[in-house]
């Protein structure tokens, strides 16, 4: 009986990691039967090893090392030293997850004289996890070879092995290597029935995804895993931390922060206390970069708490690192501030991080510049300029140059510090992606507008404001248009370029006689006020036209930004290049822009590039209309009869996609989103879904001019200056001349009137931004706005069509 008793709880081991509920109903049957006639043998140990397995498969870990320490307790005093070591080479994982990974190494010391060589391999795949939870990611991916090799009979532990390597090689860098194990890892578990490890290897595609660079193959499998993990909370809430690491790599904290605050309280109620030490690292770290220091020092003070105890040396300076920066958000410096700053660097160097001692180390010198403590500062400037070709150290060889009086200097090296980050982001093709790449460069950057602030000259501004456009962009160098070319090419208008120093906003007006500065005030105050108007204008969408203080708000608005500029401004048809907030402002709203022809441009040099492109390529006109709009029909119906020969398109995303690719002029009809955290995610209704900006980054050749019939399609967010994200930027980035799009919801009959009056305007041969500014004029309907280049007169197939009119300086 006894015998059979061993196989049976043998057979619920093996049952554990495929069938956990199965395994804990066959281990406790087995308890009870030998609950009289064996209580504290072979059976016993083995049985409750299989209840620890069976819920760690199910999220319980306390529970899982009480059963484990039985378990060595029974065979222990059985005298079964081999019995042991299983329950210790299973015990090896459990404490690794509960927050003792050095313990857990320890324990598999122990258990290893005890084992066979193949359970000494599957400790092995334990052992790994453990190693990864330490930094010693080489030491894990050797163990796991070691299993591979020895463990072809045994597909569980030979899947965990691929499994574990695979994340060690993700952390490594080597993504080649680490696809391959887990695409492998998910092919045997999927043959054997692991439906768990299966759901673990695809739950970890988003991880690998994120660290590649490839955000949307990350959130596309971060979707796809979501929903095979729910009944896991533990796993999910690990792939969530995995997932937000990545994502503040990229820049993106906000989206990490969301998906911590999901997970961290799944790890408390797991007491996964290694994912929860690392997952409150994280969102300390997240908390930190989206501007709330005070959270982000409670979370930094409880993951120290928690390295700390679990022995975790390489990870602890990180944490200390986070409430310094918290401190120097939220304290004045001092001495004591700065010993702390630099010991955290030499904490931060012998822990390996040198790509976070080196921002922590120009801080410090920040710090002891505020201080009057030169010679600090010179000796961490002198140390991180000779540290390699990077971008703290382009920063820090800027300042000692601008310290000494070098301006021409500093100004090099801040440039060649911009050359590196933008040939960097050129890896990206994502551009959402390389908008926030650039933003490693942003110290420079606002560095450069510093100094460039201290010449007094608009050209000077101007220009370094230009740059770093280009590089935030796409362009991949800092480059800055010749100001003599964009003077003439502007003839009677003029170009405002709005600059954000700090809180201090800047505006640079080019005319065709001169380059001026102007500095306007808190850039904070009009953000607000952007803020109001755009809120005024919604709640008269919502209350038929009916908002007081809205002509008001406008009114403010307009001396906040322009009250300096009015009398050089006159008359003259505007080119405006926002930054921050701005670009959510429906420009023709403002009273001293009714019936002016306004263009928005992303940068200076991005209009000038609009206005070189003189040639209207071959194509025709094609409108469509999409599903749930009143007035959609209609208006694609009056594009048809404006323009001779233009077709309709029916509203399927490969049909609009393919016209889109061949049309000169498309007109778009149909109900808009946008998505402020995503704005690639942003898109327009069709009849079978959603065409979002995403799917626009497959068009080769999208038309000169688009009109985006439909509410906030011209939204966008800028992570940088020069890369507006949405679906009006979309299109400008992949070479159309002029996106005509809404910054505000505009009523279906209302839009359909303006825009028959625009098109009438169009075919008659008045170029977009004047079509526009005296369509508004006469329908007295406002919130489209014209982007990009909207000088250039469209084709039409009338007599007297505008092929043969001279361009407009807009």
């Amino acid at each position: 009986m006894i015998t059979n008793a061993v196989a049976a709880a043998e057979h619920a081991v093996d049952l554990s990691s495929r069938a956990p509920a199965r395994a804990r109903t066959l281990a406790r049957s087995v308890l009870r039967r030998v609950s009289v006639t064996d209580p504290r043998g072979e059976a016993a140990a083995v049985a409750h090893r299989a209840l620890a397995v069976a819920a760690r498969e199910l999220g319980d870990l306390p529970l899982a090392e009480e059963h484990l320490h039985q378990a060595v307790s029974i065979a222990v005093s059985a005298g079964l030293p081999h019995r042991a070591a299983q329950a210790r080479l299973s015990l090896v994982h459990i404490r690794t997850e509960l927050g003792h990974p050095g313990q857990a190494l320890t324990i598999a010391d122990a258990a290893e004289p005890h084992l066979t060589p193949v359970e000494v391999a599957k400790l092995g795949v334990h052992r790994a996890v453990a190693l990864t939870r330490l930094g010693r990611y080489t030491e894990a991916i050797g163990h796991c070879d070691r299993a591979v090799d020895a463990l072809s009979d045994d597909v569980r532990f030979l899947a965990g092995a691929m499994l574990n390597r695979g994340l060690a090689r993700v952390f490594l860098g080597e993504f080649e290597a680490a696809e391959a194990d887990l695409t492998r890892c998910a092919g045997l578990a999927k043959a054997a029935g692991l439906d768990h490890v299966l759901t673990l290897a695809e739950g970890n595609l988003p991880f690998l995804a994120a660290r590649r660079g490839d955000l949307p193959a990350a959130f596309t499998a971060y979707r796809r895993a979501e929903s095979s993990l729910f009944a896991y909370p533990e796993r999910l809430a690990t792939m969530r931390c995995d997932l937000a690491e990545a994502l503040i790599a990229a820049h993106l904290p906000g989206e990490a922060r969301v998906l911590l605050d999901l997970a961290v309280p799944e790890l408390v109620a797991a007491g996964a206390n290694v994912a929860l030490a690392e997952a409150r690292l994280l969102l300390a770290q997240a908390e930190l970069r989206t501007g709330d220091p005070h959270l982000a020092r409670q979370s930094a003070e409880r993951a120290a708490a928690d390295l700390a105890a679990q022995g975790r040396t390489v990870l602890a300076p990180l944490a200390t690192e986070i409430l310094l920066r918290a401190r120097l958000m939220l304290d004045p410096p001092a001495e004591e501030l700065l010993t702390e700053l630099l010991s955290c660097v030499d904490a931060l160097d012998a822990a390996g991080h040198r790509h976070v001692s080196g921002a922590l180390r120009f801080a410090a010198a920040e710090v002891a510049l505020r201080l009057d403590d030169r010679s600090t500062a010179d000796g961490q400037l002198t140390l991180l300029a000779s540290s390699g070709p990077d971008v703290v150290s382009r920063q820090a060889t800027a300042l000692r140059r601008a310290l000494a009086g070098d301006r021409r200097g500093a100004f090099a090296a801040i440039r060649a510090g911009l050359v590196e980050v933008g040939a960097g982001a050129m890896a990206f093709d994502d551009p959402m992606l390389r908008a926030h790449a650039v933003r490693t460069g942003e110290p420079l950057a606002r560095f450069g507008l510093t100094l460039a602030l201290q010449t007094g000259r608009g050209r000077t501004l101007l220009a370094w404001a230009e740059r770093w456009r280009a590089v935030a962009g796409g362009a991949g160098r800092p480059v800055a248009p010749d100001v003599d070319e964009l003077r003439t090419a502007l003839g009677d208008a003029a170009l405002v370029e709005f600059v954000r120093h700090a809180d201090e906003l800047v505006a640079v007006v080019v005319t065709q006689d001169r380059v001026g500065l102007r500095r306007l005030g808190p850039f904070a105050a009009a953000a607000e006020a952007t803020v109001r108007l755009r809120y005024g204008l919604r709640r008269a969408h919502l209350l038929d036209g009916k908002a007081p203080g809205l002509a008001g708000e406008a009114a403010l608005l307009e001396r906040l930004l322009f009250g300096p500029m009015r009398g050089r401004l006159g008359d003259r048809p505007l080119v405006i290049v926002p930054t921050g907030a701005l670009h959510t402002l429906p420009w023709p709203i403002l009273p001293m822009n009714a019936g002016r022809p306004v263009t928005v441009a992303a940068c200076a040099a991005a209009w000038l590039a609009g206005h070189r492109m003189r040639a209207v390529r071959d194509g025709g006109i094609v409108a469509v209309a999409g599903p749930g709009l009143r007035c959609a029909e209609a208006e694609a119906g009056m594009v048809s009869g404006c323009h001779p020969g233009a077709g309709r398109v029916a509203a399927l995303r490969t049909e609009v996609m393919t016209a889109l690719d061949r049309a000169r002029v498309a007109h778009l009809a149909a109900h808009g989103m946008f998505s402020p955290r995503s704005p690639l995610l942003s898109g327009i209704d069709l009849d079978d879904g959603p065409l979002m900006a995403y799917d626009l980054l497959r068009l080769r050749t999208p038309p000169p001019l688009v009109v985006l019939s439909a509410c906030d399609t011209g939204m966008a967010h800028a992570p940088a200056d020069g890369a507006p994200l949405g679906l009006a930027g979309t299109f400008l980035s992949l070479g159309s001349q002029c996106v005509v799009a809404s910054l505000v919801p505009v009523r279906d009959e209302e839009t359909l009137t303006l825009m028959t009056v625009f098109h009438e305007l169009l075919a008659t041969g008045h170029p977009p931004a004047r079509a526009l500014a005296m369509a508004s004029g006469k329908t007295d309907v406002a919130g489209f706005v014209c982007f990009g280049y909207g000088g250039q007169p469209v084709a039409t197939g009338r007599e007297g069509s505008a092929i043969q009119l001279d361009q407009d300086p807009t």
